[in-house]
Parts: C-alpha cells; sequence; structure tokens
C-alpha cells in the first residue's frame, strides 16, 4: 500500500495548485483598492462654461505620475496642462487649457492605490451641449492582462516562499532539531528562500509595467524601474531583498554549524537562532504590511503590527505543516520523525491558530465595516470562503492531534516493553537452541528467500551471479574471488536490504499511517487557503466598495437636484484622525443671486449621521476674485447643520469649500465648484 503513496502525493499537490492558479487567473483586472467617490465636473453632466480645471475624489491617497490625470477633447486630444496636484485630502486635480470649445470631454485616470494597487477608469463631461466623440482611452489594460496574470502568480509564490522558509525553519529550531541534519527537509527550507527571493525580483521588475503601462514590452524598462523605487511598494521589495540576504546566513548557520553540534551545545545556540531568526521573519512580514492592506485605511498604526503577528501564525502553522509531512514521508529509516516532535509542534499550532483568531476577526472589521458588506461584496464573500477554509483546517488538525495522542502512546508502550522484550528473546533463543538442525535451517532459508526477493527489487539489472550471492543465507561467507568491485555490490545490496526491511516495519505502524493522512489533508486544505488569500489581498475591502457605492448614488441625486433650481454637492474627507472619515453634504437652495438656505449634512462612510465639533463654509468667485466668503451655519440637530439668507452677490461659477474638524488637531477642508445663477 505505501508505495503508491508518493505518486499520489504529488497528484493532489498539482491538482491543487491547479485550483490556485485558477483562482488567481479568476481575479478581475485591476482589482483595485481605492475607489473614485467623486468627481468635479461629475459624470455625464452638462455645464454652462468650460471649467478651469477637473478634480477627482478617490477613497484614500493615490500616487500620481505626469499621465496619471488625462482630459480628452471630442478629436481625442489633451487639452490638459502640467501635472497633476493634490488638492486636499484625497481630492486630486489638473487644470485645462483656457477657451475650450463645447462638446463632449473625456476624463481618464490612472493611478496607484494607497494599498499598492492600480486603479483606472473614464467618463465623460459635455461643455455647452454634447456632441459625438470618438475618444479611444489607452493604458487602462493596467492591472490586468499577461502582466496582471503573472503578477497575481508572482504574489502567490511570494506568500509561499515565505510560508515555507518561516515555517520550516521555525519546524526546526522549536520541534525537531535533528531535523537540521535531514536533507529533504533542507531543501524545503532552502526552496522557500529561492522562491521568495526569486518572486520578489519578479515583482519588482514586473511593478512598472503592472501600474503604469500594462505592456508585458516594458518589464526591463529602466525608466520605470527608477520610477517603481520611488514608490511605497518599490522600496518594500528592495526592503525584502535585503533581509533576505541575512536569511540566507541564517539558513547556512542552521544546517552547517548548528547541525554539526551536539544537542547540549545546540541549546545554546538555539537562542541566539531563534532570536536572529524572529527578527528577520518580522522583518519579511512587515515588507508586506508597510505596502498593503494594512498600511492605509482605518488605524494602520493598529493595523500594520496586526498584520505582522498574522503573517508569522500563518507561516508558523501552514510552514511548519509542511515540514512536518515533509518528515512523515521523506525522512530516512534511520532518523525517523518522534512522536515528541509531532506534540511540540501541535503546541505550536494551536497558539498559531489562536492568534490567527485575535487578528483576523480584528482585519476582518477593519476591512467589511458591516454585516451587509460581508454578503454584498466580493471581498466579504471570499473572506467568508477563507473562514470556512480555516474552520476545515482546525478540523483536520484536531483529528492530527488524535493520531498524535495514539503514536505517542505506542512509542511509550514500546519503551516500556523494551525489557520484557529482551528476556522474551532470551526464552526464544533457547526454545530454538532445543528445536531441530532441519527445522532451524528451514527458517534460515525462508528469511534467506525474502531478503534475495528484496535485494533483487533494489538491484534491478543485476546479473545471475549477484542474484546467486543474494540469494545466500545471511551468515553465510559469500566468495568474491577477490573482486571488491563485486564485493562492493554485494554491501550495497545487503544494506538496501535492511533499508527495505526498516521502511516496511515504519511504515506497518497504523499510527503513523494514519497521522500522514490527516497531515496530507491539512497541507492541501492549507494549498487552497492559500490561494484565496492571496486573491483577497488584490480584492477591494468591502468598507471601500460600500462607501463608492454610496457616493455613487449621492452623485446620481445630486446631478438630479442641480436640474431642479437647487444645488447639492458630497464630498468625502478624511481629517487623518480617528474616526475622521466621512461624507459632508451641502444642500443650496434655490442657488441663485441673492438669499439662499444652505444646509450641511455630516455622515459616516456607511451613510449614518454623526457630529463633528465644527463646521464651516466659505464661497470664492474665483474668476472676479471675489471672496472667499464665509459662512458659518448654525447646529440644528445630529449631524445637521443650517444657514439662513446665504447672500450670493453674482452668478458664475462658485468654488465652495468646508471646513470639517473632528477634534482638537484634526480637519480638512474639502472644495467643489458650483454654477450659482
Amino acid at each position: 500500500m505505501t508505495p503508491t503513496i508518493a505518486p499520489r502525493v504529488r497528484t493532489v499537490v498539482l491538482l491543487l495548485l491547479a485550483v490556485a492558479g485558477a483562482l488567481l487567473a479568476g481575479a478581475a483586472p485591476a482589482s483595485a483598492h481605492a475607489a473614485l467617490t467623486g468627481s468635479d465636473p461629475q459624470q455625464g453632466v452638462v455645464v454652462g462654461k468650460a471649467p478651469t480645471q477637473v478634480s477627482l475624489t478617490f477613497s484614500e491617497k493615490v500616487a500620481l505620475n505626469d499621465g496619471s490625470l488625462r482630459v480628452l477633447d471630442p478629436r481625442g486630444k489633451r487639452v490638459d496642462t502640467g501635472s497633476p496636484i493634490e488638492v486636499s485630502g484625497t481630492t486630486y486635480a489638473v487644470r485645462l487649457r483656457g477657451g475650450l470649445s463645447d462638446g463632449t470631454y473625456t476624463v481618464a485616470y490612472q493611478v496607484v492605490s494607497d494599498d499598492s494597487h492600480p486603479v483606472g477608469g473614464a467618463y465623460t463631461f459635455s461643455v455647452g451641449a454634447p456632441s459625438s466623440t470618438s475618444v479611444a482611452v489607452d493604458g487602462q489594460n493596467v492591472g490586468g492582462g499577461p502582466v496582471g496574470v503573472l503578477y497575481g502568480i508572482g504574489r502567490y509564490v511570494s506568500y509561499a516562499g515565505f510560508v515555507v522558509l518561516v515555517g520550516g525553519a521555525a519546524f526546526v529550531l522549536a520541534c525537531w532539531q535533528r531535523g537540521s541534519g535531514v536533507r529533504a527537509v533542507q531543501r524545503l527550507v532552502v526552496s522557500g528562500w529561492l522562491a521568495l527571493t526569486a518572486a520578489t525580483l519578479a515583482l519588482l521588475l514586473l511593478r512598472g509595467a503592472y501600474t503604469i503601462t500594462g505592456r508585458a514590452g516594458d518589464v526591463l524598462d529602466l525608466d520605470l524601474l527608477g520610477q517603481v523605487l520611488q514608490t511605497k511598494t518599490g522600496a518594500a521589495l528592495v526592503s525584502r531583498l535585503l533581509l533576505l540576504a541575512a536569511a540566507a546566513l541564517f539558513i547556512a548557520v542552521l544546517f552547517g554549524a548548528y547541525d554539526k553540534r551536539e544537542d547540549d551545545e545546540k541549546r545554546d545556540l538555539s537562542f541566539g537562532l531563534a532570536i536572529g531568526g524572529g527578527v528577520v521573519a518580522a522583518g519579511l512580514a512587515a515588507s508586506w504590511a508597510m505596502a498593503e492592506h494594512a498600511s492605509t485605511g482605518l488605524q494602520p498604526g493598529i493595523a500594520m503590527p496586526v498584520d505582522v503577528v498574522h503573517l508569522l501564525a500563518v507561516a508558523a502553522w501552514l510552514g511548519g505543516l509542511v515540514a512536518l509531512l515533509v518528515a512523515l514521508y521523506r525522512t530516512p529509516t534511520d532518523t525517523p520523525l518522534p512522536a515528541s516532535a509531532v506534540r511540540r509542534f501541535s503546541r505550536v499550532a494551536f497558539a498559531s491558530v489562536l492568534a490567527l483568531i485575535a487578528t483576523g476577526t480584528y482585519q476582518s472589521w477593519r476591512q467589511v465595516g458591516s454585516w451587509p458588506a460581508l454578503t454584498g461584496t466580493r471581498y466579504g464573500q471570499l473572506l467568508l470562503a477563507k473562514i470556512c477554509l480555516v474552520v476545515l483546517l482546525v478540523g483536520i488538525a484536531w483529528t492530527s492531534r488524535r493520531w498524535t495522542g495514539r503514536l505517542a502512546g505506542t512509542v511509550t508502550a514500546s519503551a516500556a516493553a523494551a525489557p520484557r522484550a529482551g528476556e522474551n528473546e532470551q526464552e526464544e533463543g533457547d526454545e530454538q537452541e532445543k528445536e531441530p538442525a532441519g527445522a532451524r535451517q528451514a527458517a534460515a532459508t525462508r528469511a534467506d528467500a525474502g531478503a534475495a526477493a528484496d535485494t533483487r527489487a533494489v538491484a534491478d539489472g543485476d546479473s545471475p551471479q549477484d542474484d546467486a550471492r543474494a540469494d545466500a543465507p545471511a551468515g553465510a561467507e559469500v566468495r568474491t574471488d577477490g573482486d571488491p568491485q563485486r564485493a562492493a555490490q554485494l554491501a550495497r545490496q545487503r544494506a538496501a536490504v535492511d533499508t527495505a526491511k526498516r521502511k516496511r516495519l515504519r511504515d506497518a505502524d497504523p499510527n503513523r499511517f494514519g497521522l500522514r493522512r490527516s497531515v496530507l489533508a491539512e497541507a492541501a486544505v492549507a494549498v487552497v487557503l492559500l490561494g484565496v488569500t492571496t486573491v483577497l489581498t488584490q480584492t477591494e475591502p468591502g468598507r471601500t466598495e460600500e462607501a463608492a457605492k454610496a457616493a455613487s448614488s449621492s452623485s446620481g441625486s445630486s446631478s438630479a437636484s442641480s436640474s431642479a433650481g437647487a444645488v447639492t454637492l458630497d464630498m468625502p474627507f478624511d481629517t487623518g484622525g480617528l474616526d475622521g472619515k466621512g461624507v459632508v453634504r451641502l444642500d443650496l437652495d434655490p442657488a441663485r443671486v441673492g438669499g439662499n438656505e444652505m444646509h450641511v449634512y455630516v455622515q459616516r462612510p456607511d451613510g449614518r449621521a454623526f457630529d463633528v465639533p465644527e463646521v464651516k463654509v466659505a464661497l470664492t468667485l474665483t474668476a472676479k476674485r471675489l471672496g472667499p466668503l464665509p459662512v458659518a451655519p448654525d447646529h440644528i440637530t445630529t449631524g445637521h447643520w443650517a444657514a439662513s439668507g446665504v447672500q450670493i452677490p453674482m452668478a458664475g461659477d462658485w468654488k465652495i469649500a468646508v471646513t470639517v474638524r473632528t477634534s482638537d488637531i484634526d480637519q480638512a477642508t474639502v472644495t467643489k465648484n458650483a454654477q450659482i445663477g
């Protein structure tokens, strides 16, 4: 039964890797984490006078380059001038040339969100009256296409390499120190280091094409690479490479000087290796935390350390699981994995699961935000799938824990029976002395026949003379006629027979075989879990998606209100402090010269009203150099301020600035233009 296990392992692992690859390939292109929540002019609106600039507001900070914001006339020619600038918070603008003719204009944007993912899109507005347009916006394949697929594969391989490298090394130090001398375990950890290093280099080269051009031919463009090195993600990838150099030194010591030490000396060196390895592992985990989800959004100061702990717990559990699987299947028969090592890993895995529950709960709350988003967004659905896989993995791990207990009990019983076994062997020897010589000869012949069969199984292609020598009784003198080559060959055959016998005895243990199967099932689920996690990190968080939907619906109502004579403006804000994100809505009725009623509403990203210490409004007519005209609305009720008799002295394109203060030191000013009069 056992000779078929290795092919089954390879088949299962390859199948699950294919499933994980399909998950990655099915991820939507440009699966961004920043969303466009507002624009001025708005999508589809018709303005009477050409604006002097176009501004876009995103759900989080984004990185810009010279071509990030483009405005194209009906013939496809650019009418924007200069580089995009940050207006305030998460609002960015690009100035337009003067004297624009009537017609439909296209606004194309291509930026990188603060958590490293590309964001692209386009919309139109019209000046005077709509017109036909044949604008083809290029560069919208950024984040997708072949480059996007390669980048997704690189992310998966980097996560897998980190898990195997950190988890495998931790398994050796914490659970099975003698495993540092096992070649299969050494190859596993080194393979993890090679995979992580190669994937990091590939991500660094692919980054420019992934976020800026979308063309595979630009992978080796040194100018793009220079731009990438100036970004937060580029710095994180370079830091990871430097830490991997330190990890290479750690591996050399772990499988070199450490392995050659005696058990007593290993205890002293283990502490130093654990401290150094822990620092390197935490640094590698931080290279993800400083550039992705945890670095932006709500409570980044707390989220980044939590993300580091989460990644380390994943590596200790899943990476240690892979190392345990290799130890159970690939270790030599003369150094079998002891039950004590399995028990130690069981304790490490239990602690890792507790850490994952705590950190995962916080991350889920931070990224999802609400119960409806858990089922109504793609991020929430993937998170539910991940939770189900973790629960399944814990259930299988509980089964493995039971097999571990049985294996430990078997080992203890064997050790207790050892003295009695010696006495039984002596009694059996005495009985054998009393047996007739013919019976002893028959038993020896049967044993030698089994040995000869094992010898021929491992020495295919040997000559008939070699088989004859292998068929000789184990204790018989075999003539080699002074040929050292034949003597060495016979010695190898006998060693192979002994190894085969020990392997059969090891594999015959039902407890060890049961543990193997349960650990293999754990590893299979872990491969799929890692694939789902990789896709999850490339998916827009539920909190952001819900905010974008709310802003989109508000934008639609704003356009309808403007056509009715009143002006309604929705402006997302972020003061940067605790509870500092939200949306401020300003209603101006009837939006004409003379007296007007102004109402200001402050809402959380989920649409609930909430109070802030102060709200101020200022109106400026830039074309006439008039203003700013301050307005101090009165607080009416929760999240509602109002002012009566707001005087607008003349018609024009007014800039309305709203300042929101959420604490003594945290405030933000957001602006939008509105045609009044």
